[in-house]
């Protein structure tokens, strides 16, 4: 039996493109997850990783609160840094509506997240979640950009923390393969490709991308989503790299899940 981790990038509101792939996971990948040991994350790549391996009939349902989320943010006068309107509380209320009530049983050294302390600004992997509290406030604390999300960091263990992208933007664990997941193209396994580019890459935060105009403007989007159509383009394509890659591997399946 082979030993396998997943993990997924950080991407803010890109991470539509990881529920994709995850879709594409449960209905043609069961072979796959079910040689997974450890599921890892940083910023919405952790809410994605929690949500396949706790609650991944919640998949659609994740789908509609993004979709819902991104056309809050394109409302306001000046997205998510609008006087008035709290993104974290936001966010919380998504989590813990689509978090199953034993989801920190579930997700207890088996999901690792990516959080950075915001005084010695160091990366932490958090992975043992007494209970669900715990388990909500570190996914809040990975997903927190300072400013963007809000002034204050999240407490969590009497400190103060902020986004796991920062510092550790697609957590590789030790042991077995890290199968990695990334709608930004680069030295990945599931991610875009995008063709005719220069042979160049550049490393953020632990992240092996191409240096192209397709993946700055994809920075862009992470934090001021685009369109629905967009949204929905990206979640087709996150669907179609995971096929790609399931076939590739020979772990596709045709009718794995429902």
């Amino acid at each position: 039996m082979k030993h396998l981790n997943l993990s997924f990038s950080a991407c803010g509101f890109l991470g539509i493109y990881h529920l994709g792939a995850a879709s594409a996971l449960c209905r043609h990948g069961q072979k796959l997850l079910r040689d997974v040991k450890a599921f890892a994350g940083a910023s919405a790549g952790s809410l994605v990783a929690s949500v396949l391996l706790t609650a991944p009939e919640k998949i659609e349902e994740c789908n509609a609160f993004t979709y819902t989320f991104a056309e809050e943010i394109r409302r306001q006068s000046f997205g998510a840094v609008t006087p008035g309107y709290d993104f974290m509380a936001r966010l919380r209320s998504g989590v813990e509506s689509i978090l199953p009530p034993n989801a920190h049983e579930l997700a207890h050294n088996r999901l690792h997240v990516s959080i950075t302390n915001t005084q010695t600004r160091e990366n932490s992997l958090v992975s043992t979640f007494p209970s669900r509290e715990d388990l909500i406030k570190v996914l809040l604390a990975s997903s927190f950009v300072p400013i963007y999300a809000g002034l204050k960091p999240v407490d969590y263990n009497g400190q103060k923390w902020m986004d796991g992208g920062l510092t550790n933007s697609l957590p590789i664990l030790p042991g077995g393969r890290t199968v990695t997941v990334s709608p930004f193209s680069g030295r990945l396994d599931i991610s875009p490709q995008d063709t005719g580019q220069l042979d160049l890459y550049v490393s953020i935060a632990n992240q092996h991308i191409t240096l192209s105009l397709a993946n700055l403007v994809r920075l862009n989007q992470a934090l001021f989503p685009p369109s629905k159509r967009k949204m929905e383009s990206l979640y087709q394509r996150g669907f179609d790299d995971a096929i790609k890659f399931l076939l590739k591997e020979n772990w596709f399946e045709e009718n794995a899940g429902n």
